[in-house]
């Protein structure tokens, strides 16, 4: 018999704070964490868009020791750091009573970017011999996995989803399965990435993927709107404890949602734009609610992919209209991107958490910047700013390049 699989903790590194809950009140606001790109000299280096969605005030010295930390790419050190806010949110300790039986996965679409751009700089001044030796476990994905399986001496299932703009989502669904078989009491998961470095903005510039609005950031991430350009980039890590209720009941934890179902799907047809009419992403959605035995019309919000792109967001309208017919007039649909920026890999982790809060506060966050809604895109996208509503169940969904699809069904617990 299927476990039912709850989330007890939260942990997020956003472009609009380091904090889960300093995260979730800048994002109710409707503040935008889109600024200059400060990591480098963006116009030195004759970049097309030279905004970014930066973490604010990390200070990695707070989670990880400066010997470890030396040994780590940045994205490592966001998904490391988020991982201990939400062992430490959901009150998790790790012993050797029930090390083996928690585990962790936690994935990047990219990973080590910088690290690997930094590393070929030193290599052309000085040859082989300015290699680190670190250099490979600094820039590798599952090395958050195994960084945080070592800090909370979690013994469980060990793994790293890479599956570019879904990797997050399918690193909670992953875990939501493990435990709902019974191989685990408790996982770790989630998604964490950056790559704001001349290598990342650079290739995506190159493939016009970016929005280039830089003479105004904070506005520059529109989804849905008649304007939007492209999407901005984030960095960042959002990770949560996903813990069997036998298990998060016999320890007395808060719940703070429940994980019902996850579904999984492929294009078939592109290797960066979506299925027409966003048919892949529909048999997604589809998956993740027959997993959760609930009808469509049982959803009340979904919190989107929704990443600003001409394509992707009409192509999302479309798929969200096909599933539930005339019940998407009725949905709530926002997208955290207007003010995060797209985390690639991460944002799976974070906007699933942000759907989890969501159902527990009974807030729908906003998408701002909607200021000349797409006639083509004519559902309820929560314009401007949050609204209380009573929610009872919830979809978070990532789509990624290659035609990779993943969504996962939250309910409200009770």
């Amino acid at each position: 018999m299927s476990k039912r699989v709850v989330i007890t903790g939260i942990g997020l590194i956003t472009p609009l704070a380091v904090g889960t809950e300093a995260s979730w009140q800048q994002l109710v606001t409707g503040k935008s964490g889109i600024g200059r790109i400060t990591h480098f000299d963006a116009e030195a280096a004759n970049m097309a868009c030279t905004i970014a969605g930066e973490v604010p005030d990390f200070d990695v010295n707070t989670f990880i020791n400066r010997k470890d930390a030396r040994k780590m790419d940045t994205f490592i050190q966001y998904g490391v750091a988020a991982a201990q806010m939400a062992l430490e949110h959901a009150g998790l300790e790790v012993n050797e009573t029930n090390a083996e039986r928690v585990g962790v996965v936690i994935g990047s679409g990219i990973g080590g970017l910088t690290m690997i751009e930094r590393t070929m700089r030193a290599y052309e001044k000085g040859g082989a011999r300015r290699i680190s030796p670190f250099f490979i476990p600094q820039t590798i994905i599952n090395m958050i996995s195994g960084w945080v399986s070592m800090y909370a001496g979690a013994k469980g299932p060990n793994a790293a989803t890479v599956t570019a703009c879904a990797t997050g989502t399918h690193a909670v669904g992953d875990a939501f399965e493990i435990i709902a078989r019974g191989e685990a009491d408790a996982m770790i998961a989630g998604g964490a990435e950056a790559c704001i470095c001349e290598l990342g903005v650079g290739g995506f510039c190159a493939s016009k993927a970016l929005s280039t609005r830089n003479d105004d950031p904070e506005a520059a991430s529109r989804p849905w709107d008649v304007n939007r350009d492209g999407f901005v980039m984030g960095e960042g890590a959002g990770v949560m404890v996903l813990e069997s209720l036998e298990s998060a009941q016999a320890r007395g934890a808060d719940i703070i949602a429940e994980v019902v179902g996850y579904g999984m799907s492929g294009d078939a047809y592109h290797m960066t734009a979506p299925a027409p009419e966003g048919e892949g992403g529909a048999r997604c959605m589809r998956a993740a609610l027959a997993r959760a035995g609930l009808a469509p019309d049982a959803v009340d919000y979904i919190n989107a992919h929704g990443t600003s792109t001409p394509a992707g967001d009409l192509a999302e309208t479309q798929g969200i209209q096909a599933v539930f017919g005339d019940h998407a007039s009725k949905l709530m649909v926002s997208s955290s991107k207007s003010m995060t920026g797209h985390l690639l890999g991460a944002a799976g982790g974070i906007e699933a958490a942000f759907t989890a809060l969501a159902l527990q506060h009974g807030v729908v966050p906003p998408t701002i910047n909607l200021d000349e809604q797409d006639p083509r895109c004519p559902l309820d996208y929560v314009p401007g700013e949050a609204r209380d509503a009573a929610i009872k169940v919830a979809i978070s969904n990532s789509f990624g390049f290659g035609g990779t699809n993943a969504s996962v069904v939250l309910k409200a617990f009770s």
